[in-house]
């Protein structure tokens, strides 16, 4: 796997904030990446699809067969209204460019950018999702679409932190992990009564901090059970989630803060009433001790600055 590049670093040497040119028929944007940006819109929007770079970072560059983790603010160019901002839902996307989850049009604006860039699409709705060209749900074909995209990084659909498949072992009390993806197994009878971190695998990058976002490929399986009831690595690749309360699932808080990127941890957590689902839609199953087998790929934007 290749090395990847911490976040502080990609985004140290990134300008801070940008503005679009006041070109007619463009949208005119402003803010810091990695923060909503505020999008002003006036006259026509064009009839095709167009692209400006509005920052260019300095990091890695998106090749294709990538997955791709962005935060993604989507208005409709008619009124300025926003469709749908993962600013929002405090959980970036992660965009598999595989041709066959997105439009060719969110491939060319993200394919070549480098980690840390802004970029802003115009696009109709029907070529703006989906490599069908079909609109969005609740979206007239007719309608223009405005996304800007906060490129945080990309990675091999498969990316981990190594090791092999070979089991390791927890511990008298935790589970045997092993194979790929990394999973449990040989559960001990009884969990753990209050929440369990073990490090797998020693990473030697930067430590995790919360309120920064972080970029895991994770496992997650209810104690006891044979099979996960979810994967990043069955859904396109790693995700990227701001590491704060309900926006990730309970214990990974206080379980991955100070964990060195590149490390590989075993989670065991304990359910939190009433609790079922991230702000992100990550499910967890309710009222389970679950066990989260995670490789921290990276880690250190936080959103706010």
């Amino acid at each position: 796997m290749r090395r990847l590049l911490p976040f502080t670093f990609l985004f140290l040497l990134a300008p801070a904030c940008g503005q679009s040119p006041e070109t007619p028929g463009t949208p005119k944007v402003s803010g810091e990446f990695g923060a909503r940006p505020t999008v002003v819109l006036s006259g026509s929007p064009p009839v095709k699809p167009t692209i400006q770079v509005l920052t260019e970072g300095r990091g890695p560059v998106v090749r294709k067969d990538q997955a791709v983790i962005t935060h993604a603010d989507i208005r409709l160019w008619r009124n300025g209204n926003t469709y749908l901002s993962t600013h929002d839902l405090k959980q970036p996307t992660t965009v598999t460019m595989d041709g066959q989850h997105v439009s060719e049009t969110w491939t060319a604006a993200l394919t070549g950018r480098k980690a840390g860039s802004r970029v802003v699409l115009v696009s109709p709705a029907a070529q703006g999702f989906g490599p069908g060209g079909m609109a969005p749900s609740g979206i007239s074909p007719s309608e223009t679409l405005v996304i800007v995209f906060d490129i945080i990084g990309s990675y091999a659909p498969t990316a981990n932190v190594g090791g092999g498949t070979r089991k390791v072992d927890g511990g008298p009390t935790l589970p045997m992990v092993g194979g790929f993806p990394p999973s449990p197994g040989s559960f001990p009878k009884s969990p753990p009564q209050a929440l369990t971190v073990r490090t797998l695998r020693k990473g030697s990058g930067p430590k995790v901090q919360a309120g920064s976002t972080v970029v895991v490929q994770y496992v997650t399986t209810p104690w006891g059970d044979a099979t996960p009831t979810d994967a990043s690595y069955s859904r396109g690749g790693p995700n990227g989630f701001l590491l704060a309360e309900n926006s990730v699932p309970p214990g990974w808080v206080e379980g991955l803060t100070g964990v060195r990127t590149g490390s590989r941890v075993l989670l065991v957590a304990q359910p939190k009433p009433g609790f079922t689902i991230t702000t992100g839609g990550v499910i967890v199953p309710q009222g389970r001790v679950v066990s989260y087998v995670i490789d921290v790929l990276d880690a250190g934007l936080n959103p706010a600055r």
